[in-house]
């Protein structure tokens, strides 16, 4: 046990003394005088940065660190606006802290602190916003025709985006939909739904499965809130989504059941659907399946102030 332990501690500590040791050549870089070679010596830094993926399952030092993460790797997506696996690694980052941190946040405390809980979703709202600018940013620098096809896609097909675009207009487009969720005392900012959902279409109809089905849970939550959604699209969706995963991961058994079951007002279904969420995620231990399990067991805790 206490060798199995010592070597748990010492495959962590290298995957820290890695990071730490990319985190240096970077400032390393960054001192350099601006040139091509400088460009060049940062780029290759940024790639590995941006291979480094140590999943961490405790949700509160999860919180605790992603702070120091972001506000270094958005400085380094100033100097590489272009480059895609940073851009993603920006964006999912500042959606999956608005989301985890602030949002479900609010939920919780409001029935006891209604000001906290508008303040956490304010502050959600903005850390969406600067998520799905972020994420914008990077999808038109390598796309310039973007914004006009998302204006022009309710009336067009739209074309499918490239593999390597897949990944960050998912999370840009999240991002755009929880602002989106979040604003709707702002006409101007709910106005754009329709660009948002087109741009999740695109991402979809170049790979449906992406995520593990968290692509068309997304896909399933916008139809539901777009004006004339189809409720029967919206299912086929959610249900896309659980298959894709085989069933196996929380986060598509919660989208059905906050996004189907409440339109629905199918109590059965809602609950059943949240069992299902906390049943997978118990044999899961990266934070994803952690978070979901901890919002499926909140929202049956509401289930008699939702129906």
């Amino acid at each position: 046990m206490c060798k199995l332990l010592a070597a748990c501690i010492s495959s962590h500590m290298h995957c820290l003394k890695r990071f730490w040791a990319v985190i240096l050549v970077i400032v390393a870089v960054l001192s350099l005088p601006a040139c091509s070679v400088r460009q060049h010596l940062l780029r290759q830094a940024v790639d590995e940065l941006s291979q480094q993926s140590v999943e961490e399952e405790d949700i509160g030092l999860a919180r605790e660190a992603s702070a120091f993460y972001l506000k270094v790797s958005e400085a380094l997506l100033r100097s590489l606006p272009q480059h895609m696996g940073l851009a993603q690694s920006v964006t999912s980052g500042l959606t999956q802290y608005a989301y985890a941190f602030l949002s479900l946040e609010a939920d919780r405390v409001e029935s006891h602190n209604l000001q906290q809980a508008q303040v956490l979703r304010e502050r959600a709202a903005r850390m969406f916003e600067r998520a799905k600018n972020q994420g914008m940013r990077a999808l038109m620098l390598n796309d310039p025709g973007l914004s006009k096809s998302l204006a022009s896609s309710s009336a067009n097909t739209p074309l499918p985006l490239q593999p390597h675009a897949i990944g960050l207009a998912y999370w840009t487009a999240a991002a755009w939909g929880g602002q989106i969720s979040l604003s709707t005392d702002s006409p101007e900012v709910v106005a754009d739904l329709p660009a948002a959902a087109a741009l999740a279409h695109k991402a979809w109809l170049a790979n449906p499965a992406y995520g593990e089905g968290a692509l068309a849970s997304l896909m399933g939550t916008l139809e539901l809130a777009r004006p004339g959604g189809s409720r029967e699209r919206a299912l086929r969706y959610f249900d896309q989504a659980i298959e894709v995963s085989q069933g196996q991961t929380p986060g598509p058994w919660v989208a059905k059941a906050e996004g189907w079951a409440v339109d629905q007002q199918d109590r059965q279904a809602y609950e059943t659907w949240l069992h299902r969420a906390i049943q997978v995620s118990s044999g899961r231990r990266d934070l994803s399946s952690q978070i979901m399990r901890e919002r499926a067991q909140w929202l049956l805790s509401q289930v008699d102030t939702i129906f």
